[in-house]
């Protein structure tokens, strides 16, 4: 009976011997032989990152941290598409005038018809059967809207293409707000000529046509408070002793010199330049009113006399 209850303890020591010398060997197996066989660290880390992070980062040679990005600044104005119109009709409708059709294309019907040096702001541009297409807006403040019954489309083969910044102002009522400038405008409304001034130093001398005996411009001295390239001159105005009635869209090259309505304009309906024409403004031809507008600034001084 002792050697059968002394066996089963025999028995478990050298089981439990077997079990510490295979957990040691196999110890010694990994940290041995599969450590000493890993891929180097370098090959999963490289510069303490991960392979793949590392990838994803752009690379740019032309680019360091100390090169400046461009960028817009931040007060560059925004501009507007105008049409000027260059081949249509004279003056007085001499010549074929440029046909307003109703849609883009010659297949719509014509809705009006367009002189040489006209202003008008493009809404869109539309391409038709291989020829361009600007459909006209007017996005101001019209005394007889009724007058415009349908959508404008003009041929861009027709016409130039202007960009300008479109209605600029300034407040009348401050003088704080108003540009520093040298500049000054001249109205000699005997002599029908307008002299542009920088400082002392001429800039251009034009013919121009004032006021009628009923409507004539305002003597004074004013300031150019408002510029705008297009504006859609309208009447009779209730104002004026004068009723004639006038529809003139795109009226070129606008400088507004007093509240009441005076402005030094292009007048693409005349060419009486020289002698006393309009209804109170300051007529020019159209080239010669965009060079004025071009280099005239909101706070030109206007000086009006005999």
């Amino acid at each position: 009976m002792r050697k059968l209850k002394k066996y089963p303890r025999v028995v478990t020591i050298v089981l439990s011997a077997m079990l510490a010398l295979l957990t040691f060997i196999g110890t010694l197996v990994y940290t041995g032989v599969f450590t000493t066989h890993r891929p180097p660290t370098e090959s999963v880390f490289e510069n303490n990152l991960p392979i793949e992070l590392e990838e994803a980062v752009p690379q740019n040679d032309e680019f360091s941290a100390n090169d400046e990005v461009a960028t817009t600044p931040p007060d560059t104005p925004i501009l507007f598409d105008y049409i000027e119109v260059t081949d249509g009709c004279g003056v007085h409708f001499d010549g074929e005038c440029l046909r307003v059709r109703e849609g883009p294309g010659t297949e719509y019907p014509v809705v009006g018809r367009l002189r040489n040096g006209m202003v008008l702001r493009i809404g869109e541009t539309v391409e038709h059967n291989g020829e361009v297409w600007h459909k006209i807006i007017f996005d101001e403040w019209l005394r007889y809207p009724e007058r415009v019954t349908s959508d404008w489309y003009v041929n861009g083969a027709y016409v130039q293409v202007v960009r300008d910044i479109g209605d600029e102002t300034i407040e009348t009522t401050s003088s704080s707000t108003a540009p520093a400038t040298t500049k000054k405008i001249i109205v000699d409304r005997t002599a029908q000529k307008l002299y542009a001034y920088d400082g002392d130093t001429l800039f251009i001398e034009m013919p121009i046509s004032t006021g009628l005996e009923l409507t004539p411009t305002p003597r004074g001295t004013f300031t150019i408070f408002k510029k705008t390239p297009s504006r859609y001159m309208q009447g009779p105005l209730p104002n004026l002793v004068d009723q004639q009635s006038y529809d003139l869209p795109g009226v070129p090259w606008n400088l507004y010199f007093t509240e009441g309505g005076a402005v030094i304009h292009g007048a693409y309906w005349h060419d009486s330049f020289g002698t006393k024409y309009s209804h109170g403004c300051v007529n020019l031809s159209p080239e010669n009113a965009h060079m004025l507008y071009t280099w005239a600034e909101l706070g030109t001084r206007v000086i009006v006399r005999d």
